[in-house]
Parts: structure tokens; C-alpha cells; sequence
């Protein structure tokens, strides 16, 4: 079994900044590949960004924008937001799987309670 518990999220103006932490519990964290993901009113929870042993994966909206990175001492995994827009603004999931990356949301078997982010214009 994997915890996940993310924080980080808030209200930030458009072009601004935010660190998005996951803490994860378990012995085994290096072995989970790791995926951020976000749901907006009205949408579909999607992808937005993977890491894994193996590599890292970027949705396109928000390349050269979001940095995902992750700390195998601290059992946590972070996501970087610059030059936030009012598109962003969502619930930012954090979901773990056993692996490599996947953009696939029902492959990740465990998921945080999701941290709020909300961009003005």
C-alpha cells in the first residue's frame, strides 16, 4: 500500500508560481513512477506530468512551463508551475504506479485527496 498526501496548492495570480509537493509512505518509493494529474470543473482528471526511473513525461500544454522532479530520500515527488495561466486552474492529483511512466490514469493504483490550484486572470 502507497499514501499519498499532496500540498502546495493556492490561489496565485496568472504568470505566477507554485511547488506542488507529494509525499509518499512506503519503503519502495523509488520503484513507483510517479504522475501528477489534474481535474477541472466539468472535465476529465488528465495527465499533466510522469517520472519514473526511466523518464519524465510532459503533457504539451504545459511543457517549458511544469518541472516535475522527484526526492527518493524524502519519499516525495514535487511539481514545479511557472508562468501559471488561468488554464491551470484545476485539482492537481498526485498518483503512483508501479513501473514506468504511463499517461493512462487508470493505470495508477494509488492517488492523493488533490490540492486545489487556482489561477486569476
Amino acid at each position: 500500500q502507497v499514501q499519498l498526501v499532496e500540498s502546495g496548492g493556492g490561489l496565485v495570480q496568472a504568470g505566477g508560481s507554485l511547488r506542488l509537493s507529494c509525499a509518499a509512505s512506503g519503503r519502495t518509493f523509488s520503484t513507483y513512477a510517479m504522475g501528477w494529474f489534474r481535474q477541472a470543473p466539468g472535465k476529465e482528471r488528465d495527465i499533466v506530468a510522469a517520472a519514473s526511473r526511466t523518464g519524465t513525461y510532459y503533457v504539451d500544454s504545459v511543457k517549458g512551463r511544469f518541472t516535475i522532479s522527484r526526492d527518493n530520500a524524502k519519499n516525495t515527488v514535487y511539481l514545479q508551475m511557472n508562468s501559471l495561466k488561468p488554464e491551470d486552474t484545476a485539482v492537481y492529483y498526485c498518483a503512483a504506479k508501479y513501473g514506468s511512466t504511463s499517461n493512462e490514469r487508470s493505470e495508477y493504483d494509488y492517488w492523493g485527496q488533490g490540492t486545489q490550484v487556482t489561477v486569476s486572470s
